[in-house]
């Protein structure tokens, strides 16, 4: 539950033009009472008890936050916090949900048969390899409210020369930026920018042009935004198009336009001009002027972005994240609405680009997303340029079980005696067949609409409401939660407004159902004091290792390959794990400070495999292939290891 509700601030303006086909559900709650409508102002952005996971360096100014948006500022804003520059890259409404490749690390044998298996399956089978980061499945409204309620919840938090970058597609575009005239003023909006994504065109369509390009709405949150004005260099053409006159003149090929010096310069002018080698004599002894072209400040830059190309072209920065930008969009932006240390977040992180960016740019940051394979994406980039940050989780509930999407897929397995059931709308997510109390409706919250979270009476109610539409031998429904306002208060609401209906309703905490089917992975291990010619410190070896999750994954594959070859007539060559299983280990850290495994990780020494079986030793890259060892100078106490699904488990050595 939340610890207290932070007020949105500014409201929304008033006198916009506005979109009236959704109710924004965080700010006004309705219900009726008695036959009437009763209206209730929402408590604001909740804040809930934020857990501080992992410090590296000592820059608390730097945040990287697995929650949600709105949670996250929250507590910024609990806590003074105000940032200069906002981007972010949200869900596009388009209908796809996105997914990380999942690599098996270092065995010839596991690695052919991946190979094979990838040959065989349809491509769409070929998502049981990948691990899902997030949906970007919705409907319009409910996309729309979602939206506002994380605009007004960034505006809240930004300062008054701020200014916020919103990168959409021709999905939804539109209808954000009317929300955004809506919540930061017509006035204060500033560019639409087209960023055309790659150099060659994009699908064209049988009876369309192709969609090459994204759009990146700007708003200030004043009129007293800082802006600095960015320059494209001097094109070629456009040199020889400008200029009448253009020369080399040195080894160092610096370029130059010249003219003719005006009749009023002075000869102390001249002699200056002279000593900065800046005028010369033509065949004819006319006296000119240099103008080099390097020190001119360009083009100003426009709103039409065609000379950034998409990440897929840049490969040294991949970091096998999906709608992961290039590092030189977020350059653009960061420098023209930051400067120096200027604080610039990025709700939506993702691969951690914008964090990475400012870090070298020599801005702080904040990086936010609700995925576990972000945090530690990012995590893990910003540590191999040597970034000081602390790492934070937002206790809402949400992340208990790795990410929303995951959790979706899985909670209907997880409820015991769930069911579909034809008999139910799609309000239910199915029903529970039991020996006294019959078929009893399941509701449960929708993990991906942040307003269905938090049961209190106006949600309540609307529950309430569907209730005379069950078939008529039901007795009780049980409604799940994630966060509730007050039990006893919503138990007592039950009563009372529920006197029509002869159907009881259970509430139950959702929370303890994912407590339940968290597995630790198994781990059997080492520990060594050495002291030889090479090094002088403790090692730990990994015997061997044992992840579920991980095996069931495979199994999944591995049933789903076997049914295809069966159907195509082939063989078929499952994926096979070693008894040891240290290959399906991603990254190994171990901390020297502390024994308690509820404290703050701190990484002494860490290996990461990369996906082809080679070492990155504390954050930098090497040619090594990875011998099932870790050694640190200090005796380390605890160990913690993340499998290649993403899972971390923490062990006392």
């Amino acid at each position: 539950m939340a610890i207290k509700y932070v007020p949105y601030f500014p409201n929304t303006l008033e006198g916009q033009a506005i979109l009236d086909n959704f109710v924004r559900t965080k700010r006004v709650l309705r219900y009726r009472d008695n036959d009437q409508v009763i209206e209730r102002v929402q408590r604001g952005m909740p804040l809930y008890e934020m857990e501080l996971k992992e410090q590296i360096g000592q820059n608390p100014n730097n945040l990287v936050i697995r929650g949600e948006c709105v949670s996250a500022c929250a507590y910024l804003r609990d806590k003074g916090i105000f940032v200069d520059l906002i981007y972010v890259d949200p869900p596009f409404a388009s209908g796809a949900d996105y997914a990380k490749k999942v690599y098996i690390r270092r065995n010839p044998k596991v690695a052919a048969a991946i190979a094979q298996a990838e040959s065989e399956l349809d491509i769409e089978e070929l998502r049981a390899f990948e691990e899902k980061m997030y949906g970007d499945v919705w409907d319009k409204e409910r996309y729309l409210n979602w939206m506002y309620e994380n605009l007004m919840a960034m505006k809240s938090i930004m300062s008054d020369e701020a200014s916020i970058y919103v990168h959409l597609d021709w999905h939804i575009v539109h209808y954000v930026k009317i929300l955004m005239d809506e919540i930061f003023g017509e006035e204060n909006f500033i560019n639409d920018v087209t960023w055309k994504r790659q150099t060659s065109s994009g699908f064209k369509g049988k009876n369309a042009m192709g969609k090459n390009h994204d759009n990146i709405l700007v708003y200030g949150k004043s009129d007293e935004f800082l802006y600095n004005t960015q320059y494209l260099p001097y094109s070629d053409e456009y040199i020889e198009q400008r200029f009448s006159h253009v020369e080399v003149i040195d080894s160092k090929e610096r370029r130059f336009k010249d003219a003719f010096l005006g009749t009023a310069t002075t000869q102390a002018t001249i002699e200056q001009l002279k000593k900065e080698n800046k005028i010369y004599y033509t065949a004819s002894g006319g006296m000119r002027l240099k103008v080099y072209l390097d020190e001119t400040e360009g083009i100003p830059l426009d709103d039409i972005w065609t000379d950034v190309n998409a990440v897929n072209s840049q490969a040294e920065e991949r970091v096998d994240y999906a709608t992961q930008k290039p590092e030189a969009l977020l350059e653009r932006i960061i420098k023209a609405s930051s400067n120096e240390g200027m604080l610039v977040a990025d709700f939506f992180g993702g691969s951690g680009v914008t964090a990475a960016v400012s870090n070298k740019l020599g801005r702080n940051f904040i990086h936010c997303d609700i995925g576990i394979n972000s945090i530690q994406t990012v995590r893990d980039r910003l540590l191999a340029d040597k970034a000081e940050f602390d790492v934070l989780e937002v206790k809402d509930g949400v992340s208990l079980y790795r990410n929303p999407v995951q959790t979706m897929d899985k909670l209907k397995h997880l409820i015991k005696g769930l069911c579909f059931l034809d008999s139910l709308s799609d309000f239910w997510a199915g029903g529970i067949i039991h020996s006294q109390h019959g078929m009893m409706p399941v509701y449960l919250p929708n993990l991906m609409d942040s307003s269905t979270r938090l049961l209190d009476k106006p949600q309540m109610n609307n529950i309430i409401d569907k209730l005379p539409y069950l078939p008529d031998d039901v007795r009780r429904v049980i409604v799940y939660y994630i966060d509730i306002t007050d039990r006893e208060e919503i138990e007592q609401f039950i009563k009372e407004k529920n006197t029509r209906s002869i159907i009881d309703i259970e509430l139950r905490d959702l929370k303890q159902v994912l407590d339940e089917v968290v597995v630790e992975d198994e781990v059997e291990w080492e520990l060594t004091e050495t002291q030889d010619n090479l090094f002088k410190g403790w090692k730990v070896d990994l015997k061997s290792f044992h992840s579920d999750r991980v095996l069931r994954k495979i199994e999944e594959v591995n049933m789903k390959g076997q049914q295809q070859s069966i159907a195509k007539g082939k063989a078929f060559n499952p994926i096979e794990i070693s008894d040891e299983g240290l290959e399906t280990i991603e990254w190994v850290s171990l901390d020297c400070s502390t024994a308690d495994k509820q404290a703050p990780w701190h990484s002494d020494a860490e290996v990461k495999i990369d996906r082809l079986g080679y070492v990155i030793l504390n954050g930098k890259k090497t040619q090594d292939f990875w011998d099932a060892t870790i050694k640190c100078d200090q005796k380390p106490l605890r160990m913690k290891i993340r499998n290649i699904c993403g899972d971390e488990t923490t062990y006392a050595l």
